[in-house]
């Protein structure tokens, strides 16, 4: 069975202003998570800004986690780097510190063509042994996955799910279906994107993999499992409590939000990496109104 499963959470890397990572912070950020019930975490992820951190950043934060978790739940862990060498060294160092899977994404400078994006993935799946999942997000990548490459992905020993974008015509169900039917029966096909993951587990996707989990891990484990056991009432609820978050993160980008959601909960005082700049004041009232809401609608914090 795959372990990429339910709600997978992601955690910033909470940093100070030269890019070294708080432990401490870091630690009770995912322990929050594991408390609520998350299916896993999801660390050094795009929320985790793994590609504004060194090496050294990245391996404490890997350790750190690891050890954190002590197997309660899978680690899976960015491993992307602009170069094939690198991403297999940062997969198999990951590997060595813990991670039960790799979150590999074609980052790159120069345009990336499909058959250099599937021997990137081959080599790093094939030399690190690390169980690998395809990271499809073409917003911050501008690379964009065929349907024929995602099927010779998925049948690449070692390749064993892909974390997709929104599909760009919005029909789920539709997406769902043709993905499905391309790969492997045991291949793990989940979704990002906050505002639209409960639609896709209703519609029978694998994985919600979450930038709001690691605010709010609670309301996201109970919409996940509204949405797992089809309970389309309650998750329509659950969902509408947080539209107004969901608008945030679609108008000014989810990590500069939950950056400073977590800021205004006293969950961290973590800045982001420059060029990164806070967001203005006017957006923060915003945010802040929406937690009030958020809290207000649930009790949580």
């Amino acid at each position: 069975m795959s372990v990429l499963t339910g709600l997978s959470a992601f955690p910033i890397t909470p940093a100070n202003e030269y890019g070294e990572v708080c432990i401490e912070n870091l630690c009770s950020l995912i322990e929050r998570m594991i408390v609520a019930g998350v299916d896993s975490i999801g660390l050094l992820g795009s929320t985790g800004t793994y590609m504004y951190l060194n090496y050294a950043e990245r391996k404490k934060a890997i350790e750190a986690a690891h050890q954190q978790i002590k197997g309660r739940v899978p680690l899976i862990v960015g491993v992307s780097a602009l170069r094939t060498d690198d991403a297999v060294k940062f997969a198999q160092d990951a590997k060595s510190l813990g991670a039960t899977v790799g979150l590999l994404a074609p980052v790159s400078y120069t345009s990336l063509t499909q058959d250099e994006v599937f021997e990137h993935y081959a080599s790093v799946a094939r030399d690190s042994q690390l169980p690998i999942c395809i990271y499809d997000n073409p917003g911050t990548t501008h690379f964009n996955f065929s349907d024929a490459l995602i099927a010779r992905l998925s049948r690449v020993t070692g390749i064993v799910g892909i974390k997709n974008a929104l599909p760009a015509d919005s029909n789920l169900e539709q997406h769902i279906l043709k993905q499905r039917a391309s790969v492997p029966p045991e291949f793990s096909c989940g979704y990002s994107g906050d505002w639209k993951c409960s639609e896709a587990l209703l519609k029978g996707a694998d994985v919600w993999y979450s930038v709001l989990g690691g605010v709010f891990p609670e309301l996201c484990v109970s919409l996940t499992r509204a949405s797992e056991r089809k309970d389309t009432e309650l998750a329509h609820k659950l969902n509408g409590i947080l539209q107004p978050v969901w608008s945030l993160f679609q108008r000014h980008g989810s990590l500069r939000v939950v950056y400073e959601m977590l800021n205004q909960l006293s969950l961290s005082d973590a800045v982001l990496p420059r060029p990164f700049l806070p967001l203005d004041k006017s957006i923060a009232a915003e945010i802040a109104v929406a937690i009030r809401a958020i809290s207000g609608a649930t009790g949580q914090e």
